[in-house]
């Protein structure tokens, strides 16, 4: 797994293996993922979802604590994938990052607590699956709008984006700095320390046992 320029972010191109009757990649690798994060993934969801050329979803996070952490592909099609760190106080506050998730490459995206999360679809029927480590609450769900002139995410120009009421809705990154809604960067990395230090108490107690 690479690490991205955006801190707490990172992306995993998997070996694949093709032959005669197709192909087959591991898209998830537990110790892969405790290697770059110092812990292991709590899953409490898993999502999936099919969009049509130019949907776009997002900008989404969540309050920390204890936030999403999300490790995301696309195993149909293929979508633009951004990771925007809306992390107030972190070094590349404002700034994204783009991958290209298809069903070529396999390659997936990590991101941590605190991150923002964006994908617009590419083609049609573009599948997307990826793994939370919290589940779904409407409370602590929050949304940037992705078309922020300030943000400038460079979105193709050669689709129209869709989005929901509820992202068309979402204010811009200075709004929410206003409001108040963004995780701060060292609420994260605090979050973050601490299921490290979890895991390795949870290991040494099974060395020593």
């Amino acid at each position: 797994m690479r690490p991205l320029g955006i801190e707490g972010a990172w992306v995993d191109t998997p070996r694949v293996f093709d032959d005669r009757r197709g192909s087959f990649h591991e898209w998830f690798r537990a110790d892969r993922f405790r290697a770059v994060t110092g812990h292991p993934l709590r899953l409490e969801q898993a999502n999936c979802s099919r969009s049509v050329p130019g949907t776009l979803r997002g900008i989404h996070y969540a309050s920390v604590p204890p936030g999403q952490a999300k490790y995301v592909t696309c195993v149909s099609g293929a979508v633009l994938d951004v990771v925007v760190d809306i992390r107030t106080g972190s070094p590349t506050f404002g700034q994204w990052e783009a991958v290209r998730l298809d069903d070529r490459e396999h390659r997936a995206v990590c991101l941590s607590e605190g991150l923002g999360h964006a994908f617009m679809a590419l083609e049609d029927g573009a599948t997307v699956v990826y793994l939370c480590s919290e589940g779904y609450a409407p409370h602590r769900e929050h949304g940037v709008h992705p078309l922020d002139p300030d943000l400038a995410i460079e979105w193709p120009r050669d689709l129209t984006p869709e989005l929901s009421e509820k992202d068309a809705a979402a204010p811009p990154l200075a709004e929410a700095v206003r409001c108040g809604t963004l995780p701060s960067y060292a609420e994260c990395v605090a979050y973050r320390r601490g299921l490290r230090t979890r895991a390795d108490v949870g290991a040494a107690a099974m060395t020593t046992a």
